[in-house]
């Protein structure tokens, strides 16, 4: 029987990328800067690149992760969710990217109660 649903798409995942930044709403995270996680996840065909063993056809992950450092580090925002918008454009700027999830942690969050971790997770799709 041939499958009617198209396939998942084929994955190159980066976890726990670092940056420091100084994004968030008090001046002090503005003024001392945080530590940040990011976890990208970009959905692609490998076919094409993997039949002509051609980097070219795929997506570059070390080029990918110095992007998405940057993207994190520069231009201080309020809120982390306009920083998981802004990973998700540099990922779907590599033209074999069809799909990305982000997941931004902040682990140094200004919360006044124990946790371990906060977070704000994305999935973008190339339009």
């Amino acid at each position: 029987m041939i499958p009617t649903e198209p396939l998942p798409l084929d994955r190159i995942i980066l976890t726990g990328l670092r940056a420091t930044a100084f994004h968030g709403v008090f001046e002090h995270e503005r003024r001392d800067g945080q530590e940040f996680v990011i976890d990208v996840t970009v959905h692609l065909d490998f076919s094409a690149a993997a039949a002509g063993d051609e980097l070219a056809e795929t997506v570059h992950y070390g080029i990918l992760a110095e992007e998405v450092v940057l993207a994190v580090a520069s231009d201080p925002v309020d809120l982390i969710e306009t920083v998981a918008e802004r990973i998700a454009n540099v990922a779907l700027t590599h033209q074999a990217v069809q799909l990305v999830e982000v997941t931004l942690h902040k682990p140094g969050a200004p919360i006044t109660v124990p946790f371990a971790d906060v977070a704000v997770s994305i999935v973008r799709r190339r339009s």
